[in-house]
């Protein structure tokens, strides 16, 4: 009987390091897009709760979708809490908006977000007495729930928020590592990231305050096709390479950061920002997207390092597999996102 598949050990040496490329490039495929179908799961949910006058609250209840489907996550006020007027569900582009009207005290008992603690994401309570005063705090899945007789000291949530935005979305992270495994050189990287990061920031803001509004689908397709791009450049040798790349990486990092920022947005179009602390949150929500990429390059450049003090990584051809599984994630995001556009 003829043998179609053989074993590793069957294999000639060059054949072996063949078959293990492809086993790198297919398991590399499967982690990145397992990945992005998580990040989808990870965006955060959103209770506002605005005292409108003694013991009478509005609740607005901002969950993100994917397509027609949600997380079963349901916000569970005190026992005391009556609702005195409910609206009807509002569904926008990737959420899905209920508000209703309660009568009840809410300086004390517990909020409790059901189904919480079987998900990866978090979600933003931001709670408005009479005098104004905003508490902002994130429950997560190991602490669903609120105890309003004792809550706990607020945090920067938005930062906390921003920086999980990051390392979570999978298609931001390969552009970031790809441009670090594209620019050798340490000066031309770090003038790369800050063009890069000065023109997400723009965008960002621009977005936020209404100046410049795109719609999600065909951001998110161009920023797929960004990352197809940056893989496409790694592919060649440096001397056929764009000149454009080789001589200005910064302009290009500079112009798909603009697309990024777009992309950036969306995080904060899920939950909103509280209109009286506008500028503080947007502040706190980029730099969080700064610490999370600060984490990514540390990461990187750390890993190259040991890379070159040991045999770590230094199989032949890491770098061309891991582009390969990158432009293929990439092609894969830019003709499905593509198509959800058309």
């Amino acid at each position: 009987m003829i043998r179609i598949f053989r074993s590793a050990g069957d294999l000639a040496p060059g054949s072996r390091v063949v078959a293990w490329r492809l086993r790198l490039t297919a398991f590399l495929c499967t982690l990145l897009c397992s990945m992005s179908a998580v990040a989808h799961e990870v965006r955060p949910a959103y209770l506002a709760i605005d005292a409108l006058e003694p013991d009478y609250y509005r609740v607005t209840w901002k969950q993100p979708t994917l397509g027609d489907r949600r997380l079963q996550l349901d916000p569970i006020l005190p026992e005391s809490c009556d609702i005195v007027r409910e609206a009807l569900p509002e569904h926008t582009e990737g959420a899905m908006i209920l508000r209703w009207e309660v009568a009840c005290d809410l300086s004390s008992g517990q909020i409790h977000i059901e189904g919480l603690s079987r998900t990866l994401t978090d979600v933003m309570v931001r709670i408005t007495d009479l005098d104004g005063r905003v508490t902002t705090l994130v429950l997560k899945p190991d602490s669903p729930s609120l105890n309003l007789d004792d809550p706990p000291p607020p945090i920067a949530a938005y930062l906390t928020l921003g920086m999980e935005h990051l390392l979570s979305g999978i298609d931001h992270i390969l552009f970031v590592v790809g441009l670090v495994l594209f620019i050798p050189n340490r000066w031309m990287l770090l003038k790369t990231i800050t063009a890069f990061t000065a023109a997400h920031s723009i965008t960002l803001a621009l977005s936020v305050l209404e100046v410049v509004k795109l719609p999600q689908q065909p951001v998110q397709a161009v920023i797929a096709l960004s990352i197809l791009f940056l893989a496409r450049e790694l592919m060649l040798p440096p001397e056929k390479r764009s000149a454009l790349m080789q001589i200005r990486p910064w302009l290009m990092a500079f112009t798909f950061g603009l697309l990024h920022g777009f992309g950036f947005a969306g995080a904060l179009a899920d939950i909103g920002l509280p209109r009286e602390a506008l500028g503080w949150s947007l502040l706190l929500f980029n730099l969080g997207i700064e610490a999370g990429q600060l984490l990514i390059i540390t990461l990187m450049l750390s890993i190259a390092w040991l890379s070159k003090r040991s045999n770590l990584l230094q199989a032949p051809g890491w770098q061309f597999t891991f582009t390969i599984a990158m432009g293929s994630v990439a092609a894969y995001w830019t003709i499905d996102r593509i198509a959800v556009v058309f």
